[in-house]
């Protein structure tokens, strides 16, 4: 019953963000502004011309990717078996990231809805590289060597990109506003592009909660209990790489969401992935849309770009999550 019940508050947290995203800003919104601009739009008003055009968009952009990076965050920590696990760690975001300037480069697009391919391409293969450099040697893949792994191709990946948007002036002046990670200005149409690819990658990860439970037991007992290992790997792969890529895409590598939610989310229900996976679709958009508000509330009539909030939040609430596990001894 516990369950259930702190499902539903997750829920409701997350109602309250969204609520406070679309009436909160550089001006605040009643909200009974808010509803009429949803359910009774009138253009002729400028508050609710405000909530449709720009809030509207940008909280269901916020929405999708708070989604992507919540439950990518869970499988990876889930298949790897690492609580330490996350896009930006193990070099998902930077192999994406990469691919990205790559295309702007080469092609001059930053169109989302062609970046978003180069952005699967390089998580897919930063995912391959990391678990075959955490691979080598006796014993096979641990989290330790997938995280070292994971640190020394972001490290190399960033220099790189670093390294591509010093070359040409054009690259790095519109690499420079997407990597900072911003909702700002996005609009319905970045929405549809990426939303298709987070719903497929959100509908596989359900499918594998029952697989990765009996992961969890070990590939020996998991594999005695009929789960197939090598198919639950790879389902997870590529879930991961449709959740990291289009939110990479979207807005660029935004840090501490895949991280710090299934850690906060196990804290309240625990390892069965039914629940973290409901609980990380639920916690990882309202902390993006939480920490997305709070940018637009501390700079007013400015805003600090929610990659800048989700680091400045998401890394002391990760120590207090680590420090508060350990001292009841999950």
């Amino acid at each position: 019953m516990r369950r259930p019940l702190t499902i539903a508050g997750f829920a409701v947290a997350l109602v309250l963000a969204i609520l406070a995203s679309l009436a909160v800003g550089a001006k605040s919104i009643p909200i009974g502004q808010v509803v009429d601009a949803l359910f009774a739009y009138d253009p002729t008003q400028t508050d609710q011309v405000i909530i449709r055009e720009l809030r509207l968009p940008r909280t269901v952009v916020g929405l999708l990717l708070g989604v992507a990076r919540g439950a990518a965050g869970a499988l990876m920590q889930a298949v790897t078996r690492n609580p330490l696990a996350d896009p930006g760690i193990l070099g998902v975001n930077a192999g994406a990231a990469f691919a990205v300037v790559l295309g702007i480069w080469k092609f001059g697009s930053g169109d989302v809805s062609t970046l978003v391919w180069f952005a699967f391409v390089g998580a897919a293969v930063a995912s391959v590289v990391v678990y075959l450099l955490g691979s080598l040697g006796r014993g096979g893949s641990t989290p330790v060597r997938l995280a070292l792994a994971g640190a020394a191709l972001s490290a190399l990946l960033f220099a790189l990109t670093r390294a591509v948007t010093l070359l040409d002036q054009a690259t790095l002046d519109q690499f420079r506003f997407w990597a900072v990670g911003s909702l700002s200005g996005r609009d319905m149409s970045i929405a549809r592009t990426v939303g298709t690819f987070i719903a497929v990658g959100a509908a596989i990860a359900a499918l594998l909660v029952r697989p990765l439970n009996a992961l969890a037991l070990g590939e020996e007992a998991a594999a005695g209990l009929g789960i197939n290992v090598g198919v639950t790997r790879l389902g997870a792969g590529l879930a991961i790489v449709l959740l990291c890529g289009a939110a990479v895409a979207a807005v660029g590598p935004i840090a501490f969401v895949g991280l710090v939610v299934p850690h906060a989310v196990r804290a309240f229900v625990g390892p069965d992935q039914r629940w973290v996976m409901q609980g990380c679709a639920l916690a990882g958009p309202t902390l993006l849309l939480a920490c997305d508000t709070v940018g637009r509330v501390v700079a007013r009539p400015g805003e600090i770009q929610v990659g800048i909030m989700t680091a400045a939040i998401g890394g002391p609430a990760f120590v207090f999550l680590v420090r508060r596990s350990r001292s009841v001894g999950l």
